[in-house]
Order: structure tokens, then sequence, then C-alpha cells
């Protein structure tokens, strides 16, 4: 797997990259932020689907009882992003900019278009599936 990682073949989950700051004893945002940076806003690329108009991207953060982030991801038409469950006591709000967003949940699966938003506990395996013929983008914020 870091063979792939160093050569930019394959992606790892956010969920293990967050399980890999907890056993390093940092925080998400910390493991994959510059360390000379002085502002809350990264603008990194954390994920990328297999098509260059899906991804993920980082924006910044703030403090938080544990921590907030805030984030623009997009999917190109058929992509689809598998999340892993959070700890209990996180939370996700999305809002979409464009397009249209299946968003998987346990008990539910519901679809948000552009201009509306949800907001749903992420301690529980969840999805991102974009089943339009057109790109979808959304702005997501995790608070825990």
């Amino acid at each position: 797997m870091i063979v792939g990682l160093e050569a930019g073949e394959t992606n790892i989950s956010l969920s293990n990259l967050d399980k890999l700051a907890v056993a390093l004893g940092t925080s998400f945002v910390t493991l994959v932020s510059d360390p000379e940076a002085q502002s809350q806003r990264l603008d990194e690329l954390l994920w990328k689907g297999r098509r260059k108009e899906s991804r993920g991207v980082l924006l910044g953060f703030v403090p938080a009882t544990h921590e907030a982030q805030l984030w623009f991801w997009s999917l190109a038409a058929g992509e689809r992003y598998q999340a892993e469950p959070d700890p209990p006591g996180w939370h996700e709000m999305i809002f979409v900019v464009s397009g249209s967003l299946t968003l998987e949940l346990e008990a539910e699966t519901m679809v948000v278009p552009a201009g509306q938003y949800a907001i749903y506990s992420s301690a529980q395996t969840y999805a991102y599936r974009n089943d339009a013929d057109t790109p979808v983008a959304f702005v997501r914020n995790v608070v825990a």
C-alpha cells in the first residue's frame, strides 16, 4: 500500500489517515497540513477518484470541541466515495453547489439537489454517489 501511495497509484482512506493521526498522537489536520503554514486555510487535495473531476479538497479548519473541517468535493458522473464511520459525536453538513448528490446513510438514501443541504451523524457507514450524467460539486463541513 505504501508503494502505491508513494507512486500516486492508490488513495489511503480518510478514515485510515485519521486513525494514523491518532496513533501518532496528533490530529488529522496536523498530519495532512504544511507545518510551516500560518493560516487555517489549507487547500489540500486529500482524495481523488478515477476521473480528474472527482476530488476531495480540505479547504481549512477551525478549533471545535475536537475539530472542524471545511472541504470542497466534486464527483464525476458515475463516481462513488465510500466512507468509514467516524468516531461517535462527529457530524457532517453537506451543501450541494451544483448537480445532484446521492447520500447513502445506514438508515436511508437521499438525493440532495443543488442549493439544498443535509446534516447527519458521520459516526455510521455512509457514501457519496453521483448518479447523474454531469459532475456534482458540494461543500462538506466535518465537526466533532
